[in-house]
């Protein structure tokens, strides 16, 4: 069988509505994003059952066609996922020539238009967020958007450049959790911590030169964590931008951790010190 072409629907996807109670900006014309599929406008290829699980559970995600084999299939309507669009029973060869031989697809691949742009001005009811910069590595980001959602965080921020853009492997990696969770890009992550400070934000960049541990830092109700990428950190601007600086101490033989493990941990220890109501 041959490859499907993946058609751009342009006019077609401004739809009303944002996420959740807060609303948001119509979407206007998607890119493709990232993975094998980059590159031209058009709809992104997610894949996985968790993935396309949470795809369909979001009413943020505009779904075109469904490519499942019997048994994926059967799996997921076992998970109570109800296909409202086309759906085309294929084979797991078919599925390797869409994503990728080495892609875990699990038997499905949904074609879907990218979500809405995000941005700071949705996320007026938030208590914590989560602010790379310039973390590079989908597997990751993808890693943190799944601790996020764990930990409850309300939106995790990334800069529009230097950060992985919106596609499978981002999506893949993070099981779901992409469609469970505002995954905000900015132009300027230091214009972006400034208005949230101005929106009564404490910011909080980790870095291993901050005066006191994390978990000795005195929190407000509000709080943006901010987590640079591995090697060079939180970049100058971006710190000074924040309201102070933190470190996470590691009581073992190797003092640093993985970004991604470093979020989970950070976001863990902000998430306890809040108060019930966060």
């Amino acid at each position: 069988m041959t490859k499907p072409a993946l058609k751009t629907n342009a006019g077609a996807r401004a739809r009303k509505g944002g996420f959740g109670k807060n609303g948001g900006r119509g979407p206007g014309d998607y890119r493709r994003r990232g993975g094998a599929q980059g590159g031209s406008d058009g709809p992104i290829l997610l894949y996985g059952l968790h993935t396309v699980e949470a795809a369909f559970a979001n009413p943020d995600r505009r779904r075109h066609r469904l490519f499942a084999t019997d048994n994926a299939l059967n799996r997921l309507a076992e998970r109570g996922v109800r296909p409202d669009v086309p759906v085309e029973s294929v084979t797991p060869r078919r599925l390797d020539g869409m994503v990728g031989r080495d892609a875990v697809h699990q038997g499905v691949v949904l074609e879907a238009d990218p979500l809405p742009p995000y941005g700071a001005e949705d996320l007026g009811r938030a208590r914590l967020v989560l602010a790379l910069d310039q973390v590079t590595d989908p597997h990751n980001v993808g890693a943190i958007l799944r601790s996020a959602v764990a930990l409850a965080a309300d939106a995790v921020v990334t800069t529009e450049r230097h950060a992985p853009e919106e596609g499978p492997v981002l999506a893949k990696s993070a099981s779901g959790a992409l469609d469970m969770i505002r995954h905000v890009r900015v132009k300027n992550m230091a214009r972006f911590i400034g208005e949230m400070r101005e929106a009564g934000f404490q910011c909080v960049a980790l870095d291993s030169a901050g005066p006191e541990t994390l978990e000795a830092t005195a929190f407000g109700d509000k709080v943006v964590l901010v987590l640079g990428s591995e090697g060079k950190g939180v970049r100058a601007g971006v710190r000074e931008a924040c309201d102070t600086l933190a470190r996470l101490d590691m009581p073992g033989a190797i003092q640093s951790l993985n970004v991604s493990n470093a979020a989970a941990l950070a976001l863990y220890v902000v998430r306890r010190a809040l108060s019930p109501t966060g």
